[in-house]
Parts: C-alpha cells; structure tokens; sequence
C-alpha cells in the first residue's frame, strides 16, 4: 500500500463498509482499527436506543473511516 489511491487502500476502503476499522485491520494498523470499530459500534448502539438520534455522531465516523483507510499513506 505505497500510495492514497492505490489497490490495496481502494481494497481497505471497501472492507470498511459492513465493518467500520476492518479496513485498518487490513492494513495492519491495530490501533485505528479498534478506535473506530469500537467509536462506531457504541455510536450506533447509542443510536439504537435514542430511536436514531446518535446518528448524527456514527453516520460521520463510519465514513471517515472509509476515507481513512482510502487515504492512508503507509
């Protein structure tokens, strides 16, 4: 994964669809993987329960988890 844009960042972009920090698992990078499947998942729990209102915080870390891993410079 040498450069943003390459296969390998497009392929951990993709993986962080269904699984918010899988793409940074992929990538090797245990720590941003825990941050945001963890940041994520309590935030869509939260938003589960507050009939959506928490949505307002997963909805924007889910992505930026996907352009975190496509963006990624390792």
């Amino acid at each position: 994964m040498s450069s943003q844009g390459s296969g390998g960042n497009v392929i951990a972009a993709l993986c962080n669809v269904p699984f918010p920090g899988l793409g940074q698992l992929v990538q090797g990078r245990l720590m941003g993987a825990a941050f945001f499947f963890l940041s994520t998942s309590v935030s869509y729990g939260i938003a589960s329960v507050t009939l959506g209102l928490f949505l307002i915080v997963a909805l924007p870390l889910h992505l930026w988890s996907i352009v975190n891993a496509a963006r990624y410079k390792g």
